[in-house]
């Protein structure tokens, strides 16, 4: 199983927090997306810190292993990019070409660029001869129509792709709707390298009902299931497993996670932002009600929201 970009969400923090513990249930993560930016070497002629920050050796030690994902087309940053992060140890990188958030798609990034073929291969023509690692890439059927992804899949065949994570939506769809399986369908035994399925994996059974229809999925990739219940990787593993223990796992998970944000964030604004973004989805793990949940979040002071979240977790 692997872990999905989420930006602000499965950052090094919380790697390193789940792997502690679940150890193993995350075989792989692929890390919230690098941007690329002009002029993405410092003065120094290396690339900067801030930009490296969540996947720095130190920062994700006794985390599951992780690829870097980089979002953009700049062919020039992309292989800068590369280069460092084969200096910091990193034989693989992801090419985010998925990301569905407007400002990104107008740029022609993320899934703006899945109705850009010839710029595309552009990129693949420039970047993946002078990368010192392999690549990957994560895409949607297509921005506007699923006929966008049917266009790109000979020229991603063309390439030497350690393999291919599909979404099975539409960028303009953002996160509504259901994923569209007939399309998916329709693309996996085109692509001749190996084939991540990624979406709406919320529960064992969900895994289930992809294994069992698409046989030939190398793995699955799930995202926000995981914050929804955190015990779901050891559910997909195992279905069978004694479960009588998931209660203190989760709650243990959740102490440490908000420990986790207490020691890495500086002040206690940005720790009660923090907080409260990850207990949106978490809270769901819990035998709670939503307004109990909500509670938590009309809290405007730090003390306060750990100390409802401490007595909800009793």
């Amino acid at each position: 199983m692997i872990l999905a970009p989420m930006q602000g969400l499965t950052e090094a923090m919380f790697r390193r927090v789940y792997e502690r513990c679940f150890p193993g249930a995350i075989a792989l993560a692929v890390s919230p997306f690098l941007s690329l930016t002009h002029n993405i070497a410092s003065a120094r002629g290396g690339i900067s810190r801030e930009i490296l920050e969540d996947v720095l050796p130190e920062n994700n030690l006794g985390a599951m292993p992780v690829v870097p994902q980089i979002l953009g087309k700049e062919a020039d940053e992309f292989i800068a990019l590369a280069d460092a992060l084969a200096d910091l140890g990193y034989s693989e990188i992801n090419w985010n070409m998925g990301c569905p958030v407007r400002k990104v798609v107008g740029k022609r990034r993320g899934s703006g660029l899945l109705p850009h073929p010839d710029l595309v291969r552009a990129v693949l023509d420039a970047v993946v001869p002078r990368i010192p690692t392999a690549l990957s890439v994560k895409v949607r059927l297509g921005l506007k129509d699923s006929s966008e992804l049917q266009t790109l899949i000979p020229i991603l065949n063309d390439y030497p792709l350690a393999s291919v994570t599909i979404h099975p939506r539409l960028g303009r769809q953002q996160y509504t709707g259901v994923p569209d399986l007939d399309a998916f369908a329709d693309a996996l035994p085109r692509i001749n390298h190996p084939v991540v399925y990624n979406g709406d994996i919320t529960t064992a059974d969900h895994a289930d009902a992809i294994r069992r229809r698409f046989p030939s999925v190398a793995d699955i990739m799930i995202g926000r299931g995981i914050l929804y219940s955190p015990t779901l990787p050891l559910d997909i593993a195992d279905p069978g497993r004694d479960r009588a223990a998931d209660r203190h796992l989760v709650r243990h998970f959740i102490r440490e996670l908000i420990a986790e944000i207490h020691s890495v964030y500086p002040s206690e604004q940005s720790q009660l932002r923090k907080t409260k973004e990850y207990w949106c989805l978490l809270w769901k793990s819990l035998p709670i009600s939503e307004l109990q949940a909500r509670q938590v979040l009309r809290q405007e002071k730090l003390t306060d929201v750990d100390n409802l979240i401490g007595t909800l977790l009793q």
